[in-house]
C-alpha cells in the first residue's frame, strides 16, 4: 500500500477537521510558557557554531507525515548531534499525519512541520496564534498524477471531463487549483479517495492528487508511465513543510527557536549535499518499521533536495528563506482556497534573519 505524505494531503491535512480541532484547542489552551531562555549557540573565531552555554531542555516537534525521507534534515540533525550542539537535551520527533495546528495551540508540541494552507486556515478562520518562521520546501510538491496511457493530464484543461481522485483533506486546495485555472468543479467529476493510488492504477479515476516525491515515484516504480500536473507550476504556488510556532514562543522563547533553526539548517545542509544518506537514515533507522521502498525513498530524497528545498533565493540568502515574492504568491494561493490572511499574520521571518546575521557561514549550504 502506498502512503501519501500530506501537507494539505502530504502533511496530512484535513483542513475541515483541523479547523474543528483547532477551535477545540483554542478553547482549552491556557497560557503556557516554554523553557527558560538559554544562551544560543556561540561562534568560534573561525566562524563555526559550537555547543550552547546552557541547555534548552526538551523540545517536541510534530512531523506532518510518517518518518520517511521527507524529514531527512531532522534525521541528520538528530543523528549527527546538531540538536545537542544547539543546547537541546532531547528532541522528540512525533510522526504524523497531522497539521500540527491543534497540537501547537494546546501546547502539546513546540514546533510543527506543516504547510501554509493548514496554518493559514488556522489563523484566518480560527484565530490561532501561530506564525511560520521558515519553510523547508520552497516549492510545494502537490500534483495531479495520471497514467500516460490513461488520463494523461498534462495541462489544467486536460482535467475537463475527467474523474479526479481527491482526498477529503485536499479538497480545498484542489478547488483552489481549479479556480486558479478558470475551471469549474462542474467541468469534471471529483471522486473521493484515500491516499493509496490503487484507484488510479485500476482505472477508477483518471487523475489522482499526489505528491511528486511519493505516489508519483511509487506508481512509476511499479512500471507505469506517468504524467504530472504540478500545482506549483499551474497557478498554485505556496510553501510547504513550514516551521510553525506559537506567537507566545516567538515572544518568550526566541533564543530557543533560533537555536533550533541553527540545528535544522545544519541538518538540511547535510540532506541537500547527501540525499542518499538522508534516504538511508529514513529507510534503515528512523523509518525502519515502515517498510519503505529504498529505491523510491532515494529518488524522493534526490528530488526534494534538487527541486523543492533549494532555489535561487536560498542560494543567495540561505535555507528556509521565504522571500517577499514567495510570501505574496502563497497569500494569493490561500485566497484562492478561501482563506483570508495577511502576510504579516502568517509569516515572521525575523528569527531566521537574525540567525543568518549572527552565523553568516550557514548561508553557504552548498559549501
Amino acid at each position: 500500500m502506498s502512503l501519501l505524505p500530506q501537507t494539505f494531503g502530504s502533511t496530512a491535512k484535513k483542513v475541515a477537521a483541523a479547523a474543528t480541532a483547532t477551535a477545540a484547542a483554542l478553547a482549552l489552551a491556557a497560557c503556557s510558557s516554554g523553557e527558560d531562555a538559554a544562551s544560543e549557540p556561540t561562534a568560534t573565531d573561525g566562524g563555526e557554531t559550537t555547543e550552547a552555554m546552557e541547555s534548552f531542555g526538551e523540545l517536541t516537534v510534530q512531523l506532518s507525515w510518517i518518518k520517511n525521507e521527507e524529514f531527512a534534515g531532522e534525521f541528520f540533525a538528530d543523528s549527527k548531534g546538531y540538536y545537542t550542539e544547539a543546547g537541546f537535551e532531547t528532541v522528540n520527533l512525533i510522526p504524523g499525519p497531522s497539521t500540527g495546528v491543534a497540537e501547537l495551540v494546546s501546547g502539546q508540541v513546540d514546533v510543527a512541520l506543516s504547510d501554509a494552507v493548514s496554518i493559514g486556515s488556522g489563523i484566518g478562520n480560527e484565530g490561532a496564534p501561530l506564525k511560520i518562521i521558515g519553510a523547508t520546501y520552497q516549492k510545494n510538491p502537490f500534483t495531479v498524477l495520471s497514467l500516460a496511457d490513461g488520463g494523461d493530464i498534462a495541462t489544467p484543461e486536460d482535467m475537463i471531463g475527467k474523474r479526479i481522485g481527491v482526498q477529503d483533506s485536499n479538497t480545498a486546495l484542489f478547488m483552489a487549483l481549479l479556480a486558479a485555472n478558470g475551471i469549474s468543479e462542474d467541468d469534471l467529476e471529483i471522486v473521493p479517495v484515500q491516499y493509496d493510488p490503487a484507484p488510479l492504477i485500476s482505472g477508477e479515476v483518471d487523475g489522482f492528487i499526489a505528491y511528486l516525491t511519493n505516489e508519483s515515484l511509487t506508481v512509476a516504480a511499479e512500471g507505469y508511465e506517468t504524467t504530472n500536473l504540478p500545482f506549483a507550476d499551474n497557478g498554485l504556488p505556496f510553501v510547504a513543510e513550514t516551521f510553525t510556532v506559537t506567537d507566545d514562543a516567538i515572544a518568550n522563547d526566541r533564543e530557543m527557536l533560533k537555536a533550533f533553526l541553527v540545528a535544522e539548517i545544519k541538518g538540511w545542509t547535510d540532506a541537500v549535499l547527501d540525499p542518499a544518506e538522508g534516504s538511508r537514515l529514513a529507510v534503515e533507522e528512523y523509518g525502519v518499521d515502515l517498510g519503505l521502498n529504498p529505491e523510491v525513498s532515494l529518488q524522493g530524497s534526490i528530488t526534494q533536495s534538487e527541486e523543492l528545498v533549494v532555489s535561487d533565493e536560498t542560494a543567495e540568502n540561505g535555507l528556509f528563506t521565504i522571500s517577499e515574492a514567495l510570501q505574496t504568491e502563497t497569500i494569493a494561493s490561500l485566497e484562492g482556497a478561501g482563506i483570508s490572511v495577511a502576510a504579516d499574520q502568517l509569516f515572521d521571518m525575523s528569527l531566521l534573519a537574525e540567525v543568518y546575521e549572527e552565523y553568516p557561514e550557514l548561508v553557504d549550504y552548498a559549501g
